[in-house]
């Protein structure tokens, strides 16, 4: 489990593809802090230190994974996103992330507002039920309070010091963005469904 608490950026240093998977060796200063089969979330997605080489680590993208996220777009130089594992006994200081992408959202909308900056996302609709006004959301692994929702937008305002220690100053508009909804809000649906369906 995660929290959406970045901790550091990294990059992407080469790009294998081997057979329908995709093989990352990123380039960061955490890297040399891990160890093997440790779970980490890269730009949000949870995926397992395979080697460690120094000042890098290895990490692999199984299709399913590539299919759901943009990890297809990445590329030597590109700057990700990076978190460890929650402690147990860690404070909770974003919201609970497990690093299971849900989707991808496209940057419509970037607006600078006294040093903050506001993105504006598009969603698939099919998703709309997730989002809530000031609800949370995972975007590229940063823990986000949500606004301005519609049916397939929502906002996030970027405060400076999340700004300048993750990718989000690296995102232009028509950039994709990985999407993992609020784990809590999605069981609520899924029991609510079941229940319509069965009355």
């Amino acid at each position: 489990m995660f929290t959406g608490i970045i901790e550091q950026t990294g990059k992407i240093h080469i790009v294998e593809k081997t057979a329908g998977n995709l093989v990352f060796w990123v380039e960061s200063l955490l890297s040399n802090e891990l160890r093997i089969d440790q779970s980490v979330s890269h730009n949000g997605v949870c995926l397992t230190i395979e080697e460690i080489k120094g000042s890098m680590h290895r990490v692999t993208a199984i299709d399913e994974t590539i299919k759901k996220t943009n990890l297809g777009n990445w590329q030597p130089g590109t700057v990700i996103n990076l978190e460890r594992c929650m402690p147990v006994n860690g404070r909770l200081d974003g919201h609970i992330v497990q690093g299971h992408v849900d989707s991808v959202g496209t940057c419509t909308s970037i607006i600078e507002k006294n040093g903050s900056r506001e993105y504006t996302i598009k969603i698939d609709p099919s998703f709309a039920a997730f989002i809530i006004e000031k609800g949370s959301i995972s975007l590229n692994g940063i823990s986000l309070t949500i606004f301005n929702v519609s049916n397939d937008s929502f906002t996030v305002a970027i405060i400076p010091y999340t700004y300048m220690h993750t990718n989000m100053q690296a995102i232009k508009k028509a950039d994709k963005l990985n999407i993992e909804f609020d784990i809590i809000g999605k069981y609520v649906y899924r029991i609510s469904s079941l229940k319509e369906k069965n009355s």
